[in-house]
């Protein structure tokens, strides 16, 4: 009974020192490092873990020393494999927690709260995937440094070795999948084909990328369903990437429409329209005919904006726009299905009609910018400059 109370006594005694002294480490650390973000992560993140691994290695050490090395009693023995059991998990646990404060300060220097934040949300998506991979290490590595402390297992290391080809063998056919998964989720992360934040169209569904993890991302749709999908997924089937270089992009709002629409005032409609919304950022207005087969035509309105989410509604505001100015403004050219009867030869006074002369322009009209995609101004030239490819120079395309 006197052991007993001799080591109970000891390792609350140990126990309470070492409490002590890191709580008063930790209040001189964030004393000190008020002005250090380090630092202040530290004390924030890591306090109870050092808390605990250096509590519980005090105790081993009071009830190793306590109860002496003579003394072989089974219960001394089993409460040292508890404790040095205990010492491993939180000294995993520690260094984990080590290490998510290096990584997020790593990541405080790069703001995702800004207009141009491609490089920190790449930045952002490769440290979280270095997180998740670290963690998973670190806690396979405890489990087995745990597992070696048993002498069963050690025990039976030379036979599970005998047998390690077939055994894995077998558990890389099984896992062959996440595995595939994993590697996949790394490649992402460091090929930067895909970000956090990034904004795709996968499956026919429009939304961005809200978690990337080593086996899975979900995309969130942008009416707030989630698209769950294996990390494979972005690296075997195609899939569209909004805002891999830059987040402004290109939209379109497509008609069809009577062969009698007047082109150039609709074209002029679309620009006082976009010039008055704030949705538009100013780089792209065109109104092109991109077919006229089947009885009508078809227009494509090519506007531009900062955001995807802007775009959109700012294809829909041109789409109800334009429609409600062709109903109210030009009904003539709403679509419409003609039907003749007559004679074949077209001989009958009223099934030939003269065309009109168009009026004359002067000769050196030109086309107004509003109408090219690929030139009349520095950001079509640029497109343009662009999709010319290495055999056909600039000069001869012009």
């Amino acid at each position: 009974m006197h052991s007993y109370l001799v080591t109970v006594v000891a390792a609350l005694a140990a126990a309470a020192i070492a409490s002590a002294v890191v709580e008063v480490v930790h209040r001189l650390a964030r004393r000190w490092g008020r002005r250090s973000l380090l630092m202040s992560q530290l004390t924030q993140h890591a306090h109870r873990a050092a808390q605990v691994a250096a509590t519980v290695l005090a105790v081993q050490f009071a009830v190793r020393l306590s109860t002496g090395y003579a003394v072989g009693t089974a219960w001394r023995q089993v409460l040292l494999h508890l404790l040095v059991l205990a010492v491993i998990a939180a000294t995993a646990w520690l260094v984990t927690a080590l290490l998510a404060v290096v990584e997020d300060t790593a990541l405080a220097r790069f703001r995702v709260d800004v207009p141009d934040n491609r490089h920190a949300r790449r930045v952002r998506t490769q440290v979280v995937m270095l997180r998740r991979v670290t963690i998973a290490v670190i806690v396979v590595l405890t489990v087995g440094v745990m597992l070696m402390t048993f002498p069963a297992v050690r025990g039976i290391g030379a036979g599970v070795l005998t047998s390690a080809g077939v055994v894995g063998v077998v558990a890389a056919l099984a896992a062959q999948s996440l595995l595939g998964n994993v590697f996949a989720g790394l490649q992402l992360a460091f090929s930067d084909a895909v970000r956090l934040d990034d904004v795709v169209v996968v499956e026919g569904e429009w939304g961005r990328i809200e978690e990337l993890t080593l086996s899975y991302v979900v995309v969130q749709i942008w009416d707030d369903r989630r698209l769950i999908l294996p990390t494979s997924y972005f690296t075997s089937t195609p899939f569209q990437n909004w805002t891999r270089t830059e987040a402004a992009v290109l939209g379109t709002a497509e008609f069809e429409v009577d062969w009698s629409v007047p082109v150039q005032a609709m074209r002029e409609e679309l620009r006082r329209l976009v010039e008055s919304t704030e949705l538009w950022d100013g780089r792209v207005c065109v109104l092109q005919v991109t077919e006229a087969t089947g009885g009508m035509i078809k227009l494509r309105a090519l506007v531009s904006a900062a955001s995807a989410g802007a775009l959109w509604d700012l294809r829909c505001l041109v789409r109800e726009h334009l429609v409600a100015w062709v109903r109210d403004h030009r009904p003539t050219a709403m679509p419409r299905l003609r039907a003749e009867v007559g004679d074949g030869a077209a001989t009958l006074p009223w099934q030939w009609v003269q065309p009109r002369r168009s009026p004359r322009r002067p000769a050196e009209a030109e086309v107004p910018d509003d109408a090219r995609l690929f030139g009349g101004s520095d950001d079509g030239e640029a497109r343009s400059e662009a999709f010319v490819g290495p055999d056909e120079p600039a000069e001869a395309r012009r």
